[in-house]
């Protein structure tokens, strides 16, 4: 059948040649491009996924550069603390040095001083000094604010908190457990030991800190005892306390760690109904158990008790307890809190019962860490101020002392003041320096270092399957690319015979 006014050849070719050309210019788009989805058409849903996988590379790649940052923060504060931690030590050895008054002259006690305000004064401008882009970093910048703080707590540290912005957290402490001392009863019946004829009473005591031997005299009153052991409290760990009709042995601090030890080595044939060494009642720790425990003959092998550590939840989580401080460690809340009370009595940590400590308002350095802007993906890291002013406190004679109290013309410099107490001061500033140190070195370490491999991890996968979906296959797309350039110069010939194919129609005209 011949026809001229329509060639269906020919439209045919036509179409197959424009599909033809129109699939060789795609494989020329995605291999000068490189990817399989260049705009919606391509892939919808394809295009979707690719996008909200870009985003998340995005978020992924400004946490880690988030991470980085904070971890040249930390450098920094490091930095400084590092510093501060050389001028404490030189501080525990001019203490030590001006302690040997028989060796030095006023004189060099005063040049001592002039280092002790010398350092003192370089810690303050360290803490102060101490910054990243103008923002201070050992100053209590990055501490944290808290109001509404109970009576019952004698100190506190916030090291971390999670706060939305403009929320407030109340810190609760749920006492399950009371603290106590180590402590024996001595009974004596008597105001003053009664021995036998020509006796002496030798008894050993130790504690934490040491031990040492006493021997008294029939007649010798408990006061007299009790201000005998008492001379060596700094030495044993232990005092005593004149009852009247006995003497209380108590550790000086709370705790399982703390023990008392009596030893009898000669009871002198001590005389008195009910003499010996008693417990004190497991819920009374003011009244003895009725019970002897031991004979002061029978406690020729000694006699321990042991003290008792606080039992606490912190906003419903068990707490890790030493003595009276409880603290809990967990990713929205690192609290520690110290229930000893004002003069060590330890009062409120022995009392059963909920207590309100206080409520965190905000404040502290927050790092965002995560991919995705919530609480969950925040850091938050409390760094407080390390001025002379706010560290080393420590409790000297019934007074709060802090590190401030070594300079010249207070209580504790090393001219005329109390050098035990200039010492207990420097080595408790040491010891919270050096755990602020601890707790930043463990935050690069664990925190930081362990979200930056995982965030990288997550990068290269989130990368990984961005490009199955997105990327063009070369091999594929190569192969394509022939195939469709052949179909297309093939397409071409066709169309050129098909148009061509009208003119046998003429033959019939002869």
């Amino acid at each position: 059948m011949s026809r001229i006014n329509t060639n269906v050849s020919s439209l045919i070719a036509q179409r197959v040649l424009t599909n033809n050309n129109n699939n060789l210019g795609l494989s020329l788009e995605r291999l000068s491009t490189g990817l399989r989805i260049n705009r919606g058409k391509d892939d919808p849903a394809g295009l979707i996924a690719s996008e909200n996988l870009r985003a998340e590379k995005s978020a992924i790649g400004a946490a880690i550069k988030n991470a980085e940052r904070a971890d040249q923060v930390v450098n920094i504060a490091e930095g400084g603390l590092t510093e501060i931690s050389g001028l404490l030590n030189e501080l525990q050895g001019l203490i030590t040095a001006s302690a040997n008054t028989a060796g030095l002259s006023s004189e060099e006690k005063e040049a001592n001083q002039l280092k002790i305000d010398s350092i003192l004064q370089t810690i303050d401008r360290v803490a102060s000094a101490t910054s990243f882009q103008g923002s201070k970093l050992l100053n209590g910048n990055y501490g944290y604010a808290a109001t509404d703080v109970s009576g019952a707590v004698s100190s506190f540290k916030i090291n971390g908190a999670k706060l939305n912005q403009g929320d407030t957290r109340n810190v609760e402490v749920l006492v399950t457990q009371s603290a106590q001392r180590a402590g024996l009863f001595l009974s004596t019946a008597t105001n003053a030991i009664d021995l036998g004829a020509g006796s002496t009473f030798v008894i050993e005591i130790t504690g934490t800190k040491g031990s040492r031997e006493f021997s008294f005299a029939s007649g010798t009153a408990l006061s007299t005892i009790a201000d005998t052991v008492n001379s060596f409290k700094d030495v044993l760990g232990v005092s005593a306390t004149d009852s009247g009709t006995g003497l209380r042995i108590d550790s000086v601090e709370f705790g399982e760690d703390e023990f008392v030890s009596v030893k009898i080595s000669d009871d002198g044939s001590i005389a008195g109904a009910n003499v010996g060494i008693y417990q004190y009642a497991a819920t009374d720790t003011n009244t003895a158990n009725t019970t002897i425990l031991s004979t002061f003959t029978a406690a020729a092998n000694k006699v321990t008790d042991i003290g008792q550590d606080l039992g606490a939840t912190i906003n419903g989580i068990v707490a890790t307890t030493n003595g009276t401080i409880a603290r809990i460690n967990t990713d929205f809340l690192d609290v520690e809190v110290d229930l000893s009370s004002t003069a060590g009595t330890g009062a409120n940590a022995q009392t059963l019962g909920a207590i309100d400590a206080f409520t965190i308002t905000g404040g502290g350095a927050s790092f965002q860490l995560a991919a995705q802007v919530d609480i969950a993906g925040k850091v938050s890291l409390g760094i407080d101020n390390v001025a002379v002013r706010n560290i080393g406190q420590a409790e000297i004679e019934g007074e709060v002392k802090f590190l401030s109290d070594l300079s010249s013309g207070k209580g504790l410099d090393v001219v005329d003041g109390d050098l035990t107490g200039a010492q207990k001061v420097v080595e408790k500033a040491i010891r919270e320096v050096s755990q602020l140190r601890g707790r930043l070195g463990a935050f690069q370490q664990n925190t930081i270092g362990a979200t930056v491999r995982s965030l990288n991890i997550g990068l290269e996968n989130t990368t990984a399957a961005e490009s199955i979906i997105r990327d063009a296959d070369f091999a594929f797309e190569t192969a394509d690319l022939t195939r469709n350039q052949i179909l297309s110069a093939s397409a071409q010939q066709i169309l050129g015979l098909a148009n061509s194919q009208p003119q046998a129609a003429l033959q019939l005209l002869g």
